[in-house]
């Protein structure tokens, strides 16, 4: 299938580096257009009435919500699967998207990223302190169960890459973005050699390009040997 895609994302969307990822991961060709969805452009509610980044257009289709497209492109384009073949690993994968998408961005990722980041792009004043801590309390124990899942084999599920690993680096790498990840942390060692495997790979790099004006990112951000 050659098909031309645009990408409406915001950078520091978790579900847009998702797929950023997935389609890099996949070697889909692809362009970028910021969308600044909180702005509601007529254009792009019109796309897609949620509201919500990201959206993936091609010549004849819009597509909306991560993980439907993330599941499109695992059908339309089988090649480098980002599901294994096994059905129980299968719903484990889904299980840790969701677990990621839904209970980490709710505790940690929106709480951080929103107040710190989202706060800044559209000059809504100061943070709000209390959120930030709960997230950062939340942090940790999401962490400690990265390293949990991390144990037996390196990976996510099984012993192979896969969309999990995608779709918790996504979130991770926003954090990290921050500075508010201590990989000094004793019970991390395991989290932090998975992250430098996930920093490393190519289709990373375009990620760890991403620079917010006015809000400097984490000095390691960018090191893959961090």
């Amino acid at each position: 299938m050659n098909e031309s895609y645009l990408l409406h994302h915001y950078p520091f969307s978790p579900f847009c580096r998702k797929l950023r990822l997935a389609l890099k991961e996949k070697g889909i060709e692809f362009d970028l257009y910021e969308e600044r969805y909180w702005e509601r452009r007529h254009d792009f509610m019109i796309m897609n009435p949620t509201g919500k980044v990201p959206v993936l257009r091609s010549k004849n289709q819009v597509f909306c919500d991560s993980q439907a497209i993330c599941e499109y492109l695992e059908s339309a384009y089988p090649d480098r699967p980002l599901f294994p073949d096994d059905p129980l690993e299968q719903y484990e994968v889904r299980r840790l998207v969701a677990w990621f998408d839904e209970k980490f961005h709710k505790e940690v990722t929106s709480r951080l990223v929103n107040e710190k980041l989202l706060r800044h792009v559209q000059r809504k004043g100061q943070p709000d302190g209390n959120s930030i801590a709960v997230g950062l309390r939340c942090l940790r124990f999401h962490m400690n169960y990265l390293a949990h899942l991390l144990q037996a084999t390196g990976w996510l599920v099984g012993r192979r890459l896969t969309l999990a690993d995608f779709t918790a680096a996504a979130h991770v790498s926003c954090i990290d973005y921050l500075g508010d990840i201590d990989w000094r942390e004793e019970g991390y060692a395991n989290v932090k050699d998975w992250y430098a495997a996930m920093k490393s790979r190519p289709a990373f790099r375009p990620i760890l390009a991403d620079r917010l004006h006015g809000y400097s990112c984490s000095p390691h951000y960018a090191v893959l040997d961090f």
